[in-house]
C-alpha cells in the first residue's frame, strides 16, 4: 500500500470515529441544556467561519453559475441535513440515530440508479431491501413505547440522510470541480443564511453565560472537531480511496456511538437495535459490493471484444 492510500485510510478512519463520538456528545446536551435549533445554528455558522478562514490558504475562483448551484446544494447537504439531524437526535437515542445514518450508502446508490442510471442489480436490490428492513425495524420498534419521540426522531434523521444522499447524487459533478474547502465555505455560508429564520429565536434567547466549561467544550467539539476537522479528513480520504471503500468505514459510527453512549450513561444497547444494526450493515455491504455502471459497461465491452 502506497503512502497516499495509507494516509487516506487513516484519515477516513479518524473521521468516522469523530462522527461517531459526535452523536452521543450532541445528545448529552440536548434538549435539556441547549436547544437543538441553537446547536444546529452554532454548527453551521461556526463551520462557515472556520472554512472561510481556511480558504485564505486555498485561493480558488468559483464561477457565478456554480455559486448559484452551491446555494441549492447547501439546502440538501446542510440545511435539510444537519438541522433535521440535530432535531431528530434530540428526540431519539444516540445508538438509534447512528444506525439510521448508516443507510446513507444504500440511499446514495438507490438515487444514483434513479437519477444517473446506475444499474439495478440483484445484489443491489437485495441490499436495499435488507437495509431498509433494518431501518424500519428500528423506527417502528419504538412505536409501542409510551413516548413516540424515538419513532419520530428516527424518521426525521432518516429524512436528513435522504437529503444528503440526494446532494451526493445530484451535485456529484459540481463537487468534483473544486477543492473541498472552496465547496464548503460557500455551502456553509448559504446554509447559515437559510437556517437563520428557523434558529434566530433560539439564538436570541440563549444565555451563553450559564454554560459551564463542560458544556462549552462539548459545543466546541461539535463545531470544530465534528464539523470542520472531519470534513478536512474526509477530503483527504476522497483523493486516495474509492467511494465504495469510503462508505464501508461508515460501519464505525454506530459502534463508536454505542460504546460512547453506554459509557456516558445516556443510552443502552438492546436486542432490537442489534438486529436492526445487523440488517442495515448487511444491506450496506451488499449495495457497496454490487456492480457500478462502469463495471457493467466494462464487462459488455470485454464480451464484445472476445
Amino acid at each position: 500500500m502506497d503512502k497516499e492510500k495509507r494516509n487516506g485510510h487513516i484519515a477516513v478512519f479518524a473521521a468516522n470515529i469523530l462522527f461517531g463520538l459526535n452523536t452521543p456528545v450532541s445528545r448529552s446536551i440536548m434538549p435539556d441544556i441547549i436547544d437543538p435549533y441553537l446547536l444546529s445554528f452554532l454548527r453551521l455558522s461556526g463551520g462557515m467561519v472556520l472554512f472561510w478562514l481556511a480558504s485564505v490558504f486555498v485561493r480558488e475562483k468559483v464561477s457565478k453559475k456554480d455559486v448559484f448551484l452551491l446555494f441549492f446544494a447547501a439546502i440538501l447537504a446542510l440545511t435539510t441535513n444537519q438541522l433535521p439531524f440535530i432535531i431528530g437526535l434530540s428526540m431519539t437515542s444516540p445508538i438509534d440515530a447512528s444506525i439510521v445514518v448508516t443507510m446513507l450508502p444504500i440511499l446514495s446508490m438507490l438515487f444514483a440508479a434513479l437519477f444517473i442510471k446506475e444499474p439495478i442489480t440483484f445484489k443491489k436490490t437485495l441490499g436495499v431491501l435488507t437495509g431498509a428492513s433494518g431501518a424500519l425495524l428500528l423506527v417502528f420498534s419504538q412505536a409501542d413505547k409510551s413516548s413516540s419521540g424515538d419513532m419520530w426522531g428516527n424518521l426525521i434523521i432518516f429524512g436528513a440522510v435522504m437529503s444528503f444522499a440526494l446532494y451526493l447524487t445530484l451535485f456529484k459533478k459540481l463537487i468534483a470541480r473544486y477543492k473541498p474547502v472552496t465547496i464548503m465555505k460557500w455551502m456553509f455560508l448559504f446554509a447559515t443564511i437559510q437556517s437563520f429564520p428557523f434558529c434566530f429565536k433560539s439564538f436570541g434567547t440563549a444565555n451563553f453565560a450559564d454554560y459551564d466549561i463542560s458544556i462549552i467544550l462539548r459545543i466546541l467539539y461539535v463545531v470544530i472537531v465534528a464539523t470542520f476537522i472531519t470534513y478536512i479528513l474526509l477530503a483527504i480520504g476522497q483523493k486516495a480511496l474509492r467511494p465504495t471503500t469510503l462508505s464501508m468505514y461508515n460501519y464505525l459510527q454506530p459502534v463508536v456511538a454505542a460504546l460512547a453512549a453506554v459509557l456516558m450513561g445516556i443510552d443502552s444497547f438492546g436486542i432490537e437495535q442489534l438486529f436492526a444494526a445487523i440488517l442495515v450493515f448487511t444491506g450496506v455491504y451488499l449495495v457497496t459490493r454490487s456492480k457500478s455502471r462502469e463495471d457493467v459497461e466494462r464487462e459488455k465491452a470485454q464480451s464484445k471484444s472476445s
